[in-house]
């Protein structure tokens, strides 16, 4: 069997495992969650996400109906494979009956849907580089609910980090229970408009909790965290003490003239899978 071929197969299953299981750190967050609410409402809800979750797995069917959009992140290694981008939306057309998946994708202005998750830049890749023998294929779907919320801030350097968590904090609490919480919470700093923004994406493909290298944005991650959760939104908007899970800060170094500060919502189905493929054909999938 071909590498290629090796790898549309892989990602049908990537995708499956991503829209039917979720990570277990995050299945131990929202368990967590459930222990320390003391109100019966959040508590309930958040039972009932968690065995939502092991129905779903058991079942290996979607646990949400609106199973996103396909975003592919590639870390390219020692080798390339040609066509990769048409593998990737060959598996999605697969995964798209076999899974199955929602037709969520339209043209933006005609609503026409292509009936097979594929269209104009979709599924959309990220590529980044490393130096090991293998590749890594991440899926993470979005559903239309978390990321309707994402939003862009273009501040000026002296509102400074106060700015920031006015910015974050105020638009998780506007958004209140449109996105599913509680959430993972993604924020871009610095770059530019486009690059905090494709920051704060990737940052929900991190382990939920995993702090940032550099202490002063691991600070940062746990301020808007605890900020977040006096909110008082809690889980699906109805009160409660956990708003947010996690907050997972991504930064480049700006212009000293901007503050640039992107923010990305996932739900509580944080949902993502990896896989490793070695040049010989191999395929190793990847947990936290």
């Amino acid at each position: 069997m071909s590498l290629e071929r090796n790898i549309e197969d892989a990602a049908v299953e990537l995708i499956r495992r991503a829209v039917t299981r979720l990570p277990a750190g995050v299945i131990a967050e929202l368990e967590r969650a459930e222990r320390t609410e003391s109100q019966d409402t959040p508590k309930r809800e958040l039972r009932a996400m968690i065995e939502n979750v092991r129905e779903a797995g058991r079942c290996t069917l979607p646990m949400c109906q609106d199973t996103g959009i396909p975003l592919f992140f590639v870390t390219v290694g020692s080798f390339r494979v040609k066509g990769l981008e048409e593998v990737l939306a060959a598996a999605v057309r697969k995964a798209t009956t076999e899974v199955p998946l929602r037709k969520n994708v339209v043209h933006p202005l005609t609503r026409a849907n292509t009936g097979d998750n594929t269209g104009t830049d979709m599924p959309h890749i990220a590529y980044s580089f490393h130096d090991a023998e293998y590749m890594e294929i991440s899926y993470m779907p979005k559903g239309a609910g978390s990321e309707n919320m994402s939003a862009l801030a273009m501040l000026n350097p002296s509102q400074g980090v106060q700015g920031i968590r006015k910015f974050v904090v105020e638009t998780i609490a506007k958004a209140e229970g449109k996105p599913c919480p509680p959430v993972i919470i993604g924020v871009g700093l610095g770059g530019s408009s486009d690059m905090c923004m494709a920051m704060a994406k990737r940052a929900l493909l991190r382990p939920v909790g995993e702090k940032n290298a550099d202490p002063e944005m691991a600070k940062l991650e746990a301020e808007l965290l605890e900020l977040i959760n006096r909110t008082g939104v809690g889980p699906m908007g109805l009160g409660g003490r956990t708003t947010a899970l996690a907050v997972h800060v991504e930064w480049a170094s700006c212009h000293t003239a901007s503050l640039p500060v992107g923010l990305n919502v996932q739900c509580y189905a944080a949902r993502r899978a990896t896989i490793r493929v070695y040049p010989d054909g191999r395929t190793e999938f990847r947990g936290d």
